[in-house]
Protein backbone atom coordinates (compact mmCIF):
# COMPACT_ATOMS: atom_id res chain seq x y z
CA UNK A 1 0.00 0.00 0.00
CA UNK A 2 1.53 3.43 -0.54
CA UNK A 3 -0.31 6.79 0.87
CA UNK A 4 -0.43 10.12 0.39
CA UNK A 5 -0.88 11.57 4.37
CA UNK A 6 -2.50 15.03 4.81
CA UNK A 7 -2.66 16.35 8.88
CA UNK A 8 -5.76 13.83 9.09
CA UNK A 9 -6.60 11.86 6.22
CA UNK A 10 -4.83 9.54 4.03
CA UNK A 11 -5.00 8.20 -0.09
CA UNK A 12 -4.28 5.45 -0.90
CA UNK A 13 -2.40 5.72 -4.62
CA UNK A 14 -4.11 2.61 -6.53
CA UNK A 15 -1.49 -0.26 -6.84
CA UNK A 16 -2.40 -0.44 -10.79
CA UNK A 17 -0.96 3.28 -11.16
CA UNK A 18 2.36 2.55 -9.13
CA UNK A 19 5.21 1.72 -11.44
CA UNK A 20 6.27 -2.34 -11.62
CA UNK A 21 9.53 -1.28 -9.71
CA UNK A 22 7.60 0.05 -7.03
CA UNK A 23 6.21 -3.71 -6.31
CA UNK A 24 7.24 -5.62 -3.20
CA UNK A 25 5.34 -8.84 -3.73
CA UNK A 26 7.13 -11.92 -3.54
CA UNK A 27 9.54 -10.51 -1.39
CA UNK A 28 10.77 -11.22 2.10
CA UNK A 29 10.18 -8.69 5.29
CA UNK A 30 13.01 -9.95 7.51
CA UNK A 31 15.81 -8.67 10.12
CA UNK A 32 19.01 -7.58 7.95
CA UNK A 33 20.82 -7.42 11.36
CA UNK A 34 19.81 -11.14 12.11
CA UNK A 35 20.84 -11.80 8.06
CA UNK A 36 24.29 -10.11 8.69
CA UNK A 37 24.58 -12.33 11.66
CA UNK A 38 23.97 -15.38 9.59
CA UNK A 39 26.11 -14.39 6.84
CA UNK A 40 29.16 -13.78 9.45
CA UNK A 41 28.70 -17.68 10.58
CA UNK A 42 28.63 -18.61 6.93
CA UNK A 43 31.70 -16.83 5.93
CA UNK A 44 33.78 -18.14 8.76
CA UNK A 45 33.10 -21.59 8.15
CA UNK A 46 34.06 -20.82 4.55
CA UNK A 47 37.97 -19.52 6.01
CA UNK A 48 36.87 -16.06 6.38
CA UNK A 49 38.38 -14.11 9.18
CA UNK A 50 36.03 -11.42 11.02
CA UNK A 51 37.33 -9.23 13.93
CA UNK A 52 33.99 -8.20 15.60
CA UNK A 53 34.86 -5.08 18.22
CA UNK A 54 37.52 -3.63 15.81
CA UNK A 55 37.27 -0.63 13.84
CA UNK A 56 39.23 0.80 11.11
CA UNK A 57 40.43 4.04 12.28
CA UNK A 58 43.66 4.71 10.22
CA UNK A 59 44.67 4.22 6.17
CA UNK A 60 47.79 2.64 5.16
CA UNK A 61 49.28 3.74 2.38
CA UNK A 62 53.32 2.71 1.30
CA UNK A 63 55.82 5.30 -0.13
CA UNK A 64 54.15 5.34 -3.75
CA UNK A 65 50.71 6.35 -2.06
CA UNK A 66 49.00 3.12 -2.78
CA UNK A 67 46.53 1.90 -0.10
CA UNK A 68 47.40 -1.17 1.60
CA UNK A 69 45.68 -1.71 4.37
CA UNK A 70 44.63 -0.31 7.41
CA UNK A 71 44.94 0.06 11.16
CA UNK A 72 42.21 -0.70 13.89
CA UNK A 73 41.77 1.79 16.89
CA UNK A 74 43.87 2.15 20.08
CA UNK A 75 42.06 0.21 23.29
CA UNK A 76 42.49 1.68 26.49
CA UNK A 77 42.81 5.30 26.05
CA UNK A 78 41.46 7.71 28.34
CA UNK A 79 39.52 10.77 27.43
CA UNK A 80 42.75 13.25 28.01
CA UNK A 81 44.50 10.99 25.57
CA UNK A 82 46.53 9.07 27.88
CA UNK A 83 47.03 5.13 27.87
CA UNK A 84 45.57 3.32 30.48
CA UNK A 85 46.39 0.01 32.22
CA UNK A 86 43.95 -1.70 29.74
CA UNK A 87 46.12 0.46 26.74
CA UNK A 88 46.35 -1.92 23.34
CA UNK A 89 47.49 -0.24 20.32
CA UNK A 90 46.26 -1.06 16.94
CA UNK A 91 47.07 -3.64 14.41
CA UNK A 92 48.12 -3.43 10.74
CA UNK A 93 45.66 -5.18 8.69
CA UNK A 94 47.28 -5.43 5.42
CA UNK A 95 45.88 -6.76 1.73
CA UNK A 96 47.05 -6.30 -1.36
CA UNK A 97 43.55 -5.09 -2.09
CA UNK A 98 41.53 -3.47 0.58
CA UNK A 99 37.50 -2.70 -0.01
CA UNK A 100 35.82 0.23 1.74
CA UNK A 101 32.60 -1.03 3.02
CA UNK A 102 31.97 1.04 6.13
CA UNK A 103 27.96 2.30 4.81
CA UNK A 104 27.29 5.69 4.41
CA UNK A 105 29.40 8.68 5.08
CA UNK A 106 32.25 6.35 6.16
CA UNK A 107 34.87 7.60 8.14
CA UNK A 108 37.90 6.23 5.85
CA UNK A 109 35.83 6.05 2.45
CA UNK A 110 35.73 10.11 2.74
CA UNK A 111 39.15 10.39 3.19
CA UNK A 112 40.00 7.83 0.26
CA UNK A 113 37.40 9.65 -1.84
CA UNK A 114 39.18 13.30 -0.82
CA UNK A 115 42.72 11.47 -1.21
CA UNK A 116 42.52 10.62 -4.99
CA UNK A 117 39.82 13.03 -5.82
CA UNK A 118 37.46 10.14 -6.93
CA UNK A 119 34.58 12.37 -7.18
CA UNK A 120 35.69 15.30 -9.26
CA UNK A 121 33.36 14.09 -12.16
CA UNK A 122 30.36 13.78 -10.16
CA UNK A 123 27.68 15.62 -8.33
CA UNK A 124 27.29 15.97 -5.12
CA UNK A 125 26.34 13.30 -2.67
CA UNK A 126 22.87 13.78 -1.25
CA UNK A 127 21.54 11.74 2.20
CA UNK A 128 18.55 11.41 4.34
CA UNK A 129 18.49 10.28 7.84
CA UNK A 130 16.43 6.77 8.44
CA UNK A 131 14.86 6.79 11.97
CA UNK A 132 13.27 3.05 12.86
CA UNK A 133 11.49 1.54 15.57
CA UNK A 134 10.89 -2.18 16.19
CA UNK A 135 7.63 -2.96 17.56
CA UNK A 136 5.21 -6.19 18.92
CA UNK A 137 1.94 -5.25 17.96
CA UNK A 138 -1.75 -6.67 18.98
CA UNK A 139 -1.84 -9.64 16.44
CA UNK A 140 -5.33 -8.26 15.39
CA UNK A 141 -3.63 -5.28 13.82
CA UNK A 142 -0.89 -7.40 12.56
CA UNK A 143 -0.97 -8.30 8.62
CA UNK A 144 2.51 -10.49 7.92
CA UNK A 145 4.04 -9.05 4.65
CA UNK A 146 2.11 -5.95 4.78
CA UNK A 147 4.20 -3.07 3.08
CA UNK A 148 3.14 0.35 3.76
CA UNK A 149 4.79 3.22 2.25
CA UNK A 150 3.57 6.85 2.91
CA UNK A 151 4.56 10.45 1.54
CA UNK A 152 3.18 14.09 2.61
CA UNK A 153 2.66 15.10 6.07
CA UNK A 154 3.89 15.93 8.52
CA UNK A 155 6.85 17.45 6.92
CA UNK A 156 5.93 20.57 4.93
CA UNK A 157 7.00 21.72 1.29
CA UNK A 158 10.64 22.77 1.93
CA UNK A 159 11.06 19.00 3.71
CA UNK A 160 11.09 15.78 1.66
CA UNK A 161 11.00 12.12 3.08
CA UNK A 162 8.96 9.22 3.50
CA UNK A 163 8.03 6.17 5.64
CA UNK A 164 7.99 2.84 5.70
CA UNK A 165 5.97 -0.13 7.85
CA UNK A 166 6.92 -3.86 7.17
CA UNK A 167 4.86 -6.47 8.81
CA UNK A 168 7.17 -8.89 10.20
CA UNK A 169 6.96 -12.27 11.93
CA UNK A 170 5.53 -12.97 15.32
CA UNK A 171 3.46 -9.80 15.49
CA UNK A 172 6.62 -7.79 14.80
CA UNK A 173 6.88 -4.86 12.66
CA UNK A 174 9.38 -2.36 11.86
CA UNK A 175 8.53 1.38 11.18
CA UNK A 176 10.77 4.20 10.12
CA UNK A 177 10.83 7.57 9.01
CA UNK A 178 13.11 9.20 6.32
CA UNK A 179 13.50 12.73 5.90
CA UNK A 180 15.74 14.09 3.29
CA UNK A 181 18.88 15.90 4.74
CA UNK A 182 18.54 18.95 1.94
CA UNK A 183 15.75 20.39 4.17
CA UNK A 184 16.03 24.50 4.87
CA UNK A 185 14.33 25.00 8.59
CA UNK A 186 16.60 24.84 10.94
CA UNK A 187 14.03 24.12 13.32
CA UNK A 188 13.29 20.79 12.29
CA UNK A 189 14.15 17.84 14.21
CA UNK A 190 13.47 14.55 12.15
CA UNK A 191 12.99 12.33 15.31
CA UNK A 192 10.17 14.64 16.41
CA UNK A 193 8.74 14.44 12.48
CA UNK A 194 9.02 10.87 13.23
CA UNK A 195 7.08 10.63 16.74
CA UNK A 196 4.36 13.07 14.95
CA UNK A 197 4.04 10.87 11.97
CA UNK A 198 3.15 7.92 14.40
CA UNK A 199 0.23 9.84 15.47
CA UNK A 200 -1.63 9.90 12.20
CA UNK A 201 -4.63 7.88 12.23
CA UNK A 202 -4.32 6.10 9.69
CA UNK A 203 -0.83 5.25 11.50
CA UNK A 204 -1.56 4.99 15.05
CA UNK A 205 -4.26 2.28 14.71
CA UNK A 206 -1.28 0.09 14.33
CA UNK A 207 0.27 0.80 17.26
CA UNK A 208 -2.85 0.53 19.92
CA UNK A 209 -2.35 -1.52 22.52
CA UNK A 210 1.86 -2.41 21.37
CA UNK A 211 4.99 -2.38 23.00
CA UNK A 212 7.82 -1.16 21.25
CA UNK A 213 10.95 -2.77 21.87
CA UNK A 214 14.24 -1.15 19.66
CA UNK A 215 15.43 1.88 17.86
CA UNK A 216 17.95 2.98 16.01
CA UNK A 217 18.87 5.64 13.37
CA UNK A 218 21.28 5.92 10.40
CA UNK A 219 21.76 8.11 7.75
CA UNK A 220 21.39 7.20 3.75
CA UNK A 221 22.51 7.58 0.45
CA UNK A 222 20.09 9.27 -2.14
CA UNK A 223 22.80 10.85 -4.64
CA UNK A 224 21.85 7.92 -6.74
CA UNK A 225 23.55 7.60 -10.32
CA UNK A 226 25.20 10.70 -10.38
CA UNK A 227 26.63 10.82 -7.09
CA UNK A 228 28.75 7.64 -7.26
CA UNK A 229 31.63 8.32 -7.23
CA UNK A 230 34.81 6.60 -9.01
CA UNK A 231 35.44 3.33 -7.39
CA UNK A 232 38.33 2.48 -7.83
CA UNK A 233 41.84 3.81 -6.69
CA UNK A 234 45.51 2.24 -6.40
CA UNK A 235 45.22 -0.47 -3.59
CA UNK A 236 41.58 -1.03 -3.51
CA UNK A 237 37.60 0.06 -3.98
CA UNK A 238 34.65 1.32 -2.74
CA UNK A 239 31.50 -0.63 -2.46
CA UNK A 240 28.22 -0.96 -1.14
CA UNK A 241 27.08 2.16 0.50
CA UNK A 242 30.46 3.65 0.71
CA UNK A 243 29.78 4.61 -2.51
CA UNK A 244 26.03 5.20 -2.69
CA UNK A 245 23.72 2.09 -4.29
CA UNK A 246 20.66 3.28 -2.96
CA UNK A 247 17.69 3.05 -4.99
CA UNK A 248 15.84 5.91 -3.49
CA UNK A 249 11.98 5.81 -4.75
CA UNK A 250 12.65 2.21 -3.58
CA UNK A 251 14.24 2.91 -0.06
CA UNK A 252 16.48 -0.05 -0.87
CA UNK A 253 20.27 -0.66 -1.47
CA UNK A 254 21.28 -3.83 0.19
CA UNK A 255 20.62 -5.73 -2.79
CA UNK A 256 23.11 -3.44 -5.07
CA UNK A 257 25.56 -3.61 -1.76
CA UNK A 258 26.06 -7.23 -2.13
CA UNK A 259 26.22 -7.03 -5.51
CA UNK A 260 28.80 -4.51 -5.81
CA UNK A 261 30.66 -6.54 -3.26
CA UNK A 262 30.68 -9.66 -5.24
CA UNK A 263 31.76 -7.73 -8.38
CA UNK A 264 34.42 -6.11 -6.88
CA UNK A 265 35.81 -9.95 -5.55
CA UNK A 266 35.84 -11.40 -9.07
CA UNK A 267 37.23 -8.30 -10.39
CA UNK A 268 40.06 -8.59 -7.35
CA UNK A 269 40.75 -12.31 -8.07
CA UNK A 270 40.94 -12.23 -12.06
CA UNK A 271 43.56 -9.48 -11.51
CA UNK A 272 45.36 -11.49 -8.87
CA UNK A 273 45.13 -14.73 -10.83
CA UNK A 274 46.90 -12.71 -13.56
CA UNK A 275 50.18 -11.79 -11.86
CA UNK A 276 50.31 -13.24 -8.20
CA UNK A 277 53.19 -11.51 -6.99
CA UNK A 278 53.00 -8.47 -8.37
CA UNK A 279 49.23 -7.20 -9.33
CA UNK A 280 48.07 -4.31 -10.71
CA UNK A 281 47.39 -1.69 -8.20
CA UNK A 282 44.00 -1.09 -9.79
CA UNK A 283 40.86 -3.38 -9.86
CA UNK A 284 40.70 -2.22 -13.53
CA UNK A 285 37.44 -4.30 -14.41
CA UNK A 286 35.23 -3.53 -11.60
CA UNK A 287 34.62 -0.30 -13.09
CA UNK A 288 33.24 -1.63 -15.97
CA UNK A 289 31.34 -4.90 -14.53
CA UNK A 290 29.26 -2.59 -11.98
CA UNK A 291 28.55 -1.26 -14.95
CA UNK A 292 27.19 -3.92 -17.30
CA UNK A 293 25.14 -5.41 -13.68
CA UNK A 294 21.93 -5.04 -12.58
CA UNK A 295 23.42 -2.52 -10.35
CA UNK A 296 23.34 0.58 -13.19
CA UNK A 297 19.98 -0.70 -14.55
CA UNK A 298 18.47 -0.42 -11.07
CA UNK A 299 20.18 3.19 -10.62
CA UNK A 300 19.63 4.28 -14.12
CA UNK A 301 15.58 3.91 -13.92
CA UNK A 302 15.53 5.42 -11.35
CA UNK A 303 18.29 8.79 -11.61
CA UNK A 304 15.81 11.45 -12.05
CA UNK A 305 13.08 10.74 -9.00
CA UNK A 306 15.40 12.54 -6.33
CA UNK A 307 16.61 15.53 -8.01
CA UNK A 308 12.49 16.01 -9.19
CA UNK A 309 11.72 16.57 -5.87
CA UNK A 310 12.85 19.67 -6.01
CA UNK A 311 9.31 20.90 -7.67
CA UNK A 312 7.61 19.58 -4.55
CA UNK A 313 5.60 16.16 -3.54
CA UNK A 314 2.69 17.22 -6.21
CA UNK A 315 4.46 17.61 -9.74
CA UNK A 316 7.71 16.00 -7.85
CA UNK A 317 5.81 12.55 -7.71
CA UNK A 318 4.42 13.10 -11.62
CA UNK A 319 7.64 13.25 -12.75
CA UNK A 320 9.28 10.28 -10.54
CA UNK A 321 5.99 8.34 -11.87
CA UNK A 322 6.58 8.95 -15.84
CA UNK A 323 10.19 8.62 -15.72
CA UNK A 324 9.81 5.09 -13.54
CA UNK A 325 6.59 3.64 -16.10
CA UNK A 326 8.58 4.43 -19.06
CA UNK A 327 11.57 2.77 -18.24
CA UNK A 328 9.78 -0.27 -16.82
CA UNK A 329 7.76 -0.26 -20.62
CA UNK A 330 11.19 -0.31 -22.02
CA UNK A 331 10.39 3.26 -23.42
CA UNK A 332 13.36 5.01 -21.12
CA UNK A 333 14.83 6.74 -24.19
CA UNK A 334 11.97 9.05 -24.49
CA UNK A 335 13.10 10.50 -21.15
CA UNK A 336 17.01 10.49 -22.43
CA UNK A 337 18.17 13.55 -19.87
CA UNK A 338 19.53 13.36 -16.44
CA UNK A 339 19.29 16.00 -13.69
CA UNK A 340 21.92 17.22 -12.15
CA UNK A 341 21.77 17.81 -7.54
CA UNK A 342 23.05 20.98 -6.68
CA UNK A 343 24.57 21.99 -3.67
CA UNK A 344 25.55 19.45 -0.56
CA UNK A 345 23.01 19.01 1.96
CA UNK A 346 24.83 21.41 4.87
CA UNK A 347 24.35 24.22 2.70
CA UNK A 348 20.83 24.07 1.81
CA UNK A 349 19.56 25.62 6.19
CA UNK A 350 17.67 28.32 6.02
CA UNK A 351 19.31 31.44 8.56
CA UNK A 352 16.96 31.28 11.91
CA UNK A 353 15.85 34.86 11.71
CA UNK A 354 14.47 33.71 8.60
CA UNK A 355 12.86 30.86 9.72
CA UNK A 356 9.37 29.41 11.55
CA UNK A 357 10.08 27.77 14.81
CA UNK A 358 8.37 24.46 14.79
CA UNK A 359 5.69 23.39 17.75
CA UNK A 360 6.00 19.39 17.73
CA UNK A 361 3.23 17.43 20.14
CA UNK A 362 3.60 16.53 23.50
CA UNK A 363 4.76 12.14 23.60
CA UNK A 364 2.27 10.19 24.99
CA UNK A 365 4.55 7.90 26.24
CA UNK A 366 2.56 5.17 24.44
CA UNK A 367 2.97 5.83 20.73
CA UNK A 368 5.84 8.85 20.74
CA UNK A 369 8.80 8.93 23.05
CA UNK A 370 11.37 11.14 24.31
CA UNK A 371 14.95 10.54 22.86
CA UNK A 372 16.61 9.61 26.13
CA UNK A 373 14.08 7.06 26.09
CA UNK A 374 14.66 5.98 22.63
CA UNK A 375 18.34 6.04 22.95
CA UNK A 376 18.12 3.17 25.83
CA UNK A 377 16.26 0.85 23.72
CA UNK A 378 19.21 1.29 21.64
CA UNK A 379 21.33 -0.24 23.39
CA UNK A 380 24.37 2.01 22.56
CA UNK A 381 26.93 1.95 24.58
CA UNK A 382 30.56 3.88 24.99
CA UNK A 383 32.92 3.87 27.75
CA UNK A 384 32.79 6.89 29.67
CA UNK A 385 36.60 7.86 29.89
CA UNK A 386 37.75 7.38 25.98
CA UNK A 387 38.28 9.89 24.01
CA UNK A 388 35.54 11.28 22.40
CA UNK A 389 34.53 10.26 18.68
CA UNK A 390 32.70 13.58 17.49
CA UNK A 391 35.58 15.87 16.98
CA UNK A 392 35.67 19.58 16.70
CA UNK A 393 37.71 20.84 13.94
CA UNK A 394 36.87 24.64 15.86
CA UNK A 395 35.82 24.81 19.38
CA UNK A 396 34.32 28.07 19.03
CA UNK A 397 32.23 27.32 16.03
CA UNK A 398 29.42 25.99 17.56
CA UNK A 399 28.53 28.90 19.36
CA UNK A 400 30.65 32.09 17.27
CA UNK A 401 28.70 30.89 14.40
CA UNK A 402 25.78 28.13 14.18
CA UNK A 403 24.20 29.47 17.40
CA UNK A 404 24.32 32.45 16.00
CA UNK A 405 23.08 32.06 12.34
CA UNK A 406 21.01 28.91 12.67
CA UNK A 407 20.32 28.48 16.42
CA UNK A 408 22.21 25.30 16.84
CA UNK A 409 20.38 22.87 14.76
CA UNK A 410 22.36 20.40 16.05
CA UNK A 411 20.13 20.17 18.93
CA UNK A 412 17.46 19.11 16.65
CA UNK A 413 19.15 16.91 13.68
CA UNK A 414 20.63 14.65 16.29
CA UNK A 415 17.96 11.61 16.69
CA UNK A 416 19.97 10.89 19.83
CA UNK A 417 20.26 14.19 21.86
CA UNK A 418 23.74 13.84 21.90
CA UNK A 419 24.21 17.73 21.09
CA UNK A 420 23.30 20.22 23.93
CA UNK A 421 23.56 24.05 24.30
CA UNK A 422 24.34 24.51 28.12
CA UNK A 423 25.43 27.66 30.50
CA UNK A 424 28.54 28.27 31.75
CA UNK A 425 28.33 30.99 33.94
CA UNK A 426 27.67 33.84 31.67
CA UNK A 427 28.59 32.07 28.61
CA UNK A 428 27.04 29.42 26.04
CA UNK A 429 28.85 26.47 25.41
CA UNK A 430 28.33 23.23 23.24
CA UNK A 431 28.11 19.74 25.34
CA UNK A 432 28.83 16.83 23.37
CA UNK A 433 27.01 13.91 24.93
CA UNK A 434 28.82 11.16 22.59
CA UNK A 435 27.86 8.26 24.94
CA UNK A 436 24.08 8.88 23.57
CA UNK A 437 25.39 8.26 19.79
CA UNK A 438 24.02 5.75 17.76
CA UNK A 439 26.49 6.16 14.84
CA UNK A 440 24.03 7.72 12.15
CA UNK A 441 26.75 10.37 10.99
CA UNK A 442 24.11 13.13 10.70
CA UNK A 443 25.82 15.60 12.54
CA UNK A 444 29.18 14.80 10.05
CA UNK A 445 26.66 15.51 6.96
CA UNK A 446 24.51 18.27 8.09
CA UNK A 447 26.22 20.35 10.29
CA UNK A 448 26.11 23.90 8.53
CA UNK A 449 29.87 24.72 8.59
CA UNK A 450 30.95 21.14 8.45
CA UNK A 451 32.82 21.45 12.01
CA UNK A 452 31.74 18.03 13.19
CA UNK A 453 34.14 15.13 12.19
CA UNK A 454 32.82 11.52 13.24
CA UNK A 455 35.88 9.37 14.00
CA UNK A 456 35.73 5.72 15.12
CA UNK A 457 34.88 5.21 18.63
CA UNK A 458 36.81 2.61 20.78
CA UNK A 459 36.22 -1.14 18.78
CA UNK A 460 32.79 -2.47 19.86
CA UNK A 461 31.09 0.88 21.13
CA UNK A 462 28.50 2.08 19.81
CA UNK A 463 24.35 0.95 19.17
CA UNK A 464 23.31 -2.58 19.64
CA UNK A 465 20.56 -3.79 17.09
CA UNK A 466 18.50 -7.29 17.61
CA UNK A 467 16.20 -7.74 15.19
CA UNK A 468 16.50 -4.01 13.54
Amino acid sequence: NFLVLTKNRSFKIPSFLLPPLMNNHGNYAISLGNLCRWLGVQAENLGVEIYPGFSASEILYDDKGVVKGVITGDMGVSKDGQKTERYMPGMELRGKYTFFAEGVRGSLSKKIIKQFSLDKKSCPQKYAIGIKELWEIDPKNHKEGLVLHTQGWPLSKEASGGSWMYHLENNQVSVGFVVNLDYKNPYLSPYEEFQRFKLHPSIKRFFENAKRISYGARAINEGGLQSIPELIFPGGCLIGCSAGFVNVPRIKGTHNAMKTGMLAAEAAFKELSKNPKNPSTLISEYNNSWKNSFVWKDLWKVRNVKPGLKWGIFLGNIHAGLNMWLNDLGLGFLLPYTLKHGKPDHLSLNKAKESEKIDYPKHDNKISFNRTDSVYLAGTHHEDNQPIHLVLNDKKTPIEYNLIEYDSPEQRYCPAGVYEIVEEGVNKALQINAQNCVHCKTCDIKDPSQNINWVTPEGGSGPNYPNM
